[in-house]
């Protein structure tokens, strides 16, 4: 077997195989010997077809065959020979495929990106500094009650935090628009859920009350129809209902796990959930950044063919969050609405196995257990969380790699100048989310930069 690579790109080679043509035409003979003792023909008893009808019927099927099944061990022998390291599968294409003649084929692929790490010495890395207050955990359990609050009808005007039952159909002129109509919908004044001017204009109203409302749509509104114009909604008001918050006693404080309804007891397990919460806000924080350097430090070509599993990923991901049920056709959704965040994955992803090798990182049995245990006091029986998981080894790999990612971004927050920033607690959240709403919108500037190169 001959094998010749030609380096296309940095991240694409082009492999030439050339095997003999005995070596074919002597495994193409075997198969053929093998069919003739099952082939029927008239005229003819099973396993006495002559050779030559045989290779006239089903030679040019068998041949076939037979290529197929070379080129692909052929291809891995080669791969393996010249030390190639694929990412994904090629696309192999037959250039001379005759008997008597030596089998040429091309394998076309991707290889991974040979990667020289930069450092990011010097990047500016911004770690929230926070601690949960007394005034905090209260807000938190305020919270807590409004989310497990009843609402009561009331016999007075509408307020800021009220609920109104109401029908509403919306105008445009004299034409009423699709999806402007509504029967019986519970809205909460305050709460900014519909378009803007719209809630204010109800306060004050009382049940049976009708008036008319009108709002201009935001210039940016999902619907074109409706972007920038001015409409009217006429709205027939049913009912006046004010918020009724639980009180903090013991029936309230066990839908939150604690058994015994102490009060103290559950302040210190809100805490403890708030600190845990927050340490993890304020750790994905330094985490982007931390990643956003790396990248920026280090442009390298990504296989398109990597990029391409992870979009599948990401549209298998958002089917799922939206309930698009296990039967959905995810190729429905377009490639392009994951294709940079997917880029950006699978660069950091690359990086960051870089950084793990080159600096020998490993986890332990021990750390892994440890880290299981961390995870399982999110849940209300640890015990079984944990037992799960030490008992799945797909888990606990998925473990192992959260902790060496882990160990890589604190290697590399080591090169980076970290300035440590007081924040409240909401504050630190806010930024957390806000950052990664950022980076979102950053690999999507990047791919725009690029279609823009192309």
């Amino acid at each position: 077997m001959q094998v010749s690579v030609e380096t296309t790109s940095q991240i694409e080679r082009r492999v030439t195989v050339q095997v003999p043509a005995d070596e074919v035409d002597q495994a193409v003979t075997a198969r053929l010997k093998d069919a003739a003792r099952n082939v029927r023909l008239n005229g003819f008893r099973q396993g006495k077809v002559p050779m030559a009808v045989v290779r006239q019927r089903y030679g040019h099927d068998v041949r076939n065959e037979v290529v197929g099944e070379l080129m692909r061990e052929r291809y891995v022998q080669a791969i393996t020979q010249e030390s190639l390291n694929p990412a994904g599968y090629p696309q192999i294409e037959p250039t001379v495929n005759e008997s008597g003649k030596d089998l040429e084929f091309v394998a076309t692929l991707e290889v991974y990106p040979e990667v020289e790490l930069k450092s990011i010495d010097g990047a500016e890395v911004e770690r929230p500094a926070v601690e949960v207050t007394d005034a905090d955990v209260e807000q938190m359990i305020d919270t807590l009650r409004k989310q497990n609050a009843s609402w009561e009808a009331v016999e007075r005007a509408a307020e800021d935090g009220d609920q109104v039952t109401i029908d509403f159909q919306g105008f445009l002129g004299d034409e009423p628009f699709e999806g402007g109509q509504a029967e019986n919908h519970d809205l909460v004044l305050g709460s900014e859920s519909f378009i803007p001017g719209f809630e204010e204009q109800l306060a004050g109203v009382s049940a049976g009350d009708e008036t008319e409302i009108k709002v201009t749509f935001p210039e940016d509104y999902q619907a074109e129809n409706l972007a920038g114009k001015e409409a009217t909604f006429k709205v027939k008001v049913h009912r006046v209902s004010a918020q009724q918050l639980p009180e903090i006693d013991a029936d309230f404080i066990k839908q939150f796990g604690v058994e015994d309804g102490d009060v103290e007891k559950f302040r210190a397990e809100v805490k403890k959930n708030m600190t845990r919460e927050v340490g993890q806000a304020v750790d994905n924080r330094v985490k982007q950044q931390v990643l956003e350097a790396l990248k920026n430090a280090n442009e390298i070509p990504v296989p398109q063919a990597l990029v391409q599993q992870e979009t599948d990923a990401l549209k298998r991901q958002a089917a799922q969050q939206f309930g698009l049920g296990e039967d959905f056709d995810v190729s429905q959704l377009p490639n392009e609405l994951f294709a940079d965040q997917a880029k950006s994955r699978v660069q950091v992803g690359l990086l960051l196995a870089e950084v793990i090798k080159v600096n020998e990182l490993d986890a332990s049995d021990d750390e892994i257990k440890v880290k299981v245990e961390e995870l399982a006091q999110q849940y209300q029986e640890p015990q079984q969380v944990i037992d799960y998981y030490l008992g799945n080894e797909q888990l606990k790999g998925q473990v192992k790699s959260s902790i060496l990612e882990e160990k890589a971004v604190d290697t590399l927050l080591e090169q980076a100048h970290v300035k440590d920033v007081e924040m409240s607690y909401e504050q630190a959240l806010q930024a957390a989310q806000q950052q990664a709403q950022d980076s979102d919108e950053a690999d999507e500037e990047d791919g725009e930069s690029e279609e823009a190169k192309a």
